[in-house]
């Protein structure tokens, strides 16, 4: 069955009252990932959030919604396998992944925030930005990208345009994946011996390392600027990587109301085989390696 409602948490910020949560790891309870989650019942509760999400996928392109989800975070804090774990099981037509990089001296030359309206969700679409608009906020702010001008007007100018998103019936959704020091730390070297990994490592990234409390400041700016009642941040800790997935999706369910289409039951049509016999061509197979 469907996901309904929201969950609700008070919360109060500069922009006044609003229902939401927002948990920094920094005061997160340690008992709360003490427990390890075998992989058996992380892909139990995965299938079963899958089937909502598909569940979910019905509903939006039915009804013609349009849903915005941005992941934001540290380097190593696990955005792209949360992403992966949302999309991996619905289609890409409807769920659609943009990551946008680094932007051609002509985007440079716009107003900031003009290359990801393009981007923004129809009727009918999920989109998910893997980094969003609050790069500005975050990477582009530390690493001197941008002029600490810049960087203000971005904070004045955010909540208004996610304002003018909601009014046009944007679900927008805004999730930060919270990790500790020393996990970005175990998590930067894996990706350095693995050969799988090591195209996630940047010079970017290295440069970024020794940033850490500078990004705890922007990050902190950051929410309080544009924490807001139309488009609450969300924390999500992720120091566990399987939980981090499962919590995420579970909690984006119940931000969206929505409702299981009647379905008609599917049945394979009898077929006949043997009436043509294939023609006898010089077809190269892949070889069977394995």
């Amino acid at each position: 069955m469907g996901k309904k409602g929201k969950e609700h948490r008070k919360h109060k910020s500069k922009h006044g009252d609003r229902e939401a949560q927002t948990t920094t790891a920094d005061a997160a309870d340690p008992a709360a990932t003490n427990d390890t989650l075998s992989n058996k019942d992380y892909e139990h509760h995965l299938k079963k959030l899958h089937v909502e999400l598909v569940t979910l996928q019905q509903w939006v392109v039915k009804k013609g919604l349009k849903v915005c989800i941005l992941f934001e975070g540290r380097d190593g804090a696990g955005k792209g396998g949360t992403i992966k774990a949302v999309t991996e099981r619905v289609s890409p037509r409807v769920f659609r992944i943009v990551a946008l990089p680094a932007p051609t001296e002509r985007e440079k030359s716009q107003m900031y925030l003009q290359r990801y309206v393009p981007h923004l969700p129809a009727a009918g679409e999920v989109v998910i930005f893997d980094r969003s608009w609050y790069n500005r906020a975050g990477v582009e702010r530390v690493m001197g990208f941008c002029t600490e001008e810049e960087a203000k007007h971005f904070l004045l100018v955010a909540p208004s345009f996610e304002k003018m998103m909601v009014g046009t019936g944007i679900i927008l959704l805004k999730y930060w994946l919270e990790v500790s020091p020393e996990e970005q730390t175990r998590r930067l070297k894996a990706r350095i011996g693995d050969g799988r990994k090591t195209w996630k490592l940047s010079p970017m990234d290295l440069k970024s390392y020794d940033r850490w409390d500078d990004y705890t400041r922007a990050r902190d700016k950051m929410f309080a600027a544009t924490d807001t009642s139309w488009a609450p941040w969300y924390v999500a800790l992720s120091e566990d990587k399987k939980r981090v997935r499962l919590n995420v999706i579970s909690h984006l369910l119940k931000q969206i109301p929505y409702k299981s289409l009647p379905t008609e039951e599917v049945k394979l049509p009898k077929r006949k085989i043997g009436r043509y016999k294939p023609a006898d061509l010089p077809i190269k197979y892949v070889p069977q390696a394995f």
